[in-house]
């Protein structure tokens, strides 16, 4: 019997090579090609063909296409919806993608059991996990989950024909990497294995209409394991984050057909499972008893959404060798530019400084208007002087040591009006027109002059 031939398939862009090689000829990516047998692809290939709309592979004008827009399922769990962009789509797929242990699998539940109480039948396939293991965490949390009906099956044709028997509204698979199909070789979660389930779930939900959620394992790296057209292939992508030893959750949105990227919903870890937070900015504010040097609060943006968020610096004289530059929640190599202009433009000495930045509660501060509040953080643990408890920063700080003005400054300010903050430092181009009442607008046009505005 002939050996089957082999070919390789990149796991970053899916594209297919004769033979392996250090990088992808077609995505320039490093070390991404795996390998998986030609004929059992093939035969794949054979027995799921495309596919077809409702047209019949018919060219047909945009004007001549029939039907409107379905009605999103809403499941009760606010944050769930608002990352969603206002509820479930039917027939999306939707990948549900984070850390061991950080709260998939609970959510997904709750989620079951709430879309169950409204009305909306679901199934749940667990592939890994028994149907006792799940019993025993629906007990545990407290949901009144009793009702999901659960399914117990790793195998993709024994999962699509139950749910094709059951025609539930909403199928719900954990995890795409414990799902296999017998019409390709190698081990549930290879390449061709993850790439084949999630192509079959997404064809099952645009001809059923059933909405189909995804659970993803991530990597070493932190992305999403499989190939990268796993992540093209759904129509959104979520992402579970959160810092080690804290409660909270933040649900984040970074692929959406149906809504906003970038779209954050925050949770608490309880006892009864994921809590949605109605007041993010409060978590994430923290404990604020009193003003201590190196702290200030940036009003950030998270989609559509004003958050308020602290920022801690510690500036200290270095121990040994070369100083250190420590970030958590911040690019280390734009904490390296704003030292840089610091000393440039305002006269701050971090040579022999070791550096340490922290933004409270495990969030990610992406945006550049947080320079500011960086800026005044790190000159307030040099200067061990405290800042203004109730002063608010936003704008992006220039390599001029210029104060730049950011977008959406009306929805930020509001938020800090509705937190009790009373003053806002902002670029003077960014004065809004009408004010939050009980805000007062400091406007500073660079870096030094904020600096003496705060301290003095």
């Amino acid at each position: 019997m002939a050996k089957a031939r082999t070919l390789f398939f990149c796991t970053e862009c899916g594209n297919e090579a004769p033979r392996w090689q250090g990088q992808c000829p077609a995505c320039q990516a490093w070390n991404t090609l795996v390998e998986q047998p030609a004929q059992a692809a093939r035969r794949a290939e054979a027995a799921s063909p495309p596919a077809r709309s409702g047209g019949g592979g018919v060219p047909t004008r945009l004007r001549d296409v029939a039907g409107a827009e379905r009605q999103r399922w809403h499941t009760g769990l606010d944050e769930f919806d608002f990352v969603l962009g206002g509820g479930i789509v039917p027939g999306s797929v939707v990948l549900v993608g984070g850390e061991p242990g950080i709260g998939k699998s609970t959510i997904l539940l709750q989620v079951a059991a709430c879309l169950e109480a409204a009305g909306y039948p679901t199934l749940y396939a667990s592939g890994e996990e028994s149907a006792l293991q799940v019993k025993l965490r629906a007990d545990r949390v407290g949901w009144a989950a009793g009702e999901v009906t659960l399914l117990a099956e790793t195998e993709l044709e024994t999962i699509l024909l139950r749910a094709a028997e059951r025609a539930p509204q909403v199928l719900l698979v954990d995890s795409i990497q414990a799902v296999y199909t017998p019409d390709l070789e190698g081990a549930p979660g290879n390449v061709g294995q993850v790439r084949e389930c999630a192509a079959r779930f997404q064809r099952f939900a645009k001809q059923t209409g059933t909405a189909v959620f995804l659970v993803g394992h991530v990597t070493k790296g932190g992305g999403i394991a499989g190939p990268k057209t796993l992540e093209h292939i759904v129509d959104t992508v979520l992402y579970f984050e959160g810092a080690g030893g804290l409660d909270n959750r933040v649900l984040r949105a970074t692929k959406n057909r149906f809504g906003g990227v970038d779209e954050i919903g925050v949770f608490r870890m309880s006892a009864e499972g994921l809590v949605p937070v109605a007041n993010p900015s409060e978590l994430f504010l923290g404990e604020r008893a009193s003003p201590a040097s190196g702290t200030a609060v940036v009003a950030t943006m998270e989609g559509t959404r004003p958050l308020l968020v602290e920022v801690q610096a510690l500036a200290t004289k270095a121990a040994y060798g070369a100083p250190q530059r420590v970030s958590t929640g911040f690019d280390p190599k734009r904490l390296a530019l704003l030292l840089a202009v610091l000393e440039k433009r305002a006269g701050m000495v971090f040579g022999q400084l070791d550096v340490f930045l922290n933004v409270v509660g495990g969030l990610r501060l992406v945006e550049t208007a947080g320079d500011a509040a960086i800026a005044v953080a790190l000159v307030s643990s040099v200067l061990d002087r405290a800042v203004p408890g109730d002063a608010v920063f936003i704008g992006e700080l220039g390599l001029g040591g210029e104060i730049r003005p950011v977008g959406q400054v009306e929805r930020r300010l509001g938020e800090a009006a509705r937190m009790g903050f009373h003053t806002g430092y902002l670029a003077p181009r960014a004065r809004p027109k009408q004010l939050p009442s009980g805000l007062a607008v400091v406007g500073t046009g660079d870096v030094r002059s904020l600096i003496d505005r705060v301290f003095g």
